[in-house]
């Protein structure tokens, strides 16, 4: 039992370790294919970065994830070595991780609102006349089609290797 739900809380922090990964190969690419589309709508193209939001591997797009597989691999750690607190621990990490991929799906499914709302709470002028589905368009063209599909397996990964993690757990 300890073997198999530290297999799955491996493979959900591989599935968060790919996130910054991706960013960190491609996210130039759709910074400038976003920066682009911003020229095309007569917006700076600096309007972005000065208000922090980035298509790259910086900033919380990877220190929240690493964070993450961390915490993951340390209690899958705990199991492998058949540690009295693993279990606790499981219950408590496998619940947030499943809670805040959550999030993330709820993220990704409103982005365009997301980004339009905080860009209006900026107050600049220029962040509101951006046509926000065209640019986050855009940075998507800038990752590789198959991207797509590893966002939507790493949503399965994450939800059913927790999943079966838990019910191992429930069961045991």
């Amino acid at each position: 039992m300890n073997v198999f739900v530290a297999a799955m809380q491996l493979s959900v922090a591989g599935a968060f370790v790919s996130i910054p990964v991706v960013r960190a190969r491609f996210g130039a690419t759709a910074t400038a294919a976003a920066q682009a589309e911003l020229s095309r709508q007569g917006v700076r193209t600096t309007v972005l970065e000065e208000n922090g939001m980035r298509f790259d591997a910086g900033g919380h797009e990877t220190w929240a994830p690493v964070s993450i597989a961390t915490v993951l691999a340390a209690t899958a750690a705990l199991n492998l070595i058949g540690n009295s607190m693993a279990e606790l621990f499981s219950w408590i990490v496998l619940g947030l991780v499943v809670a805040i991929n959550c999030v993330i799906l709820h993220s990704n499914l409103t982005a365009t609102t997301s980004v339009q709302a905080a860009f209006a709470r900026k107050g600049d002028p220029e962040l509101t006349r951006i046509d926000v589905a065209a640019l986050l368009k855009a940075a998507e063209s800038g990752f590789p089609r198959w991207v797509w599909v590893l966002q939507n397996a790493r949503h399965v990964i994450v939800f059913g290797a927790a999943a079966l993690a838990l019910t191992t757990l429930a069961l045991a």
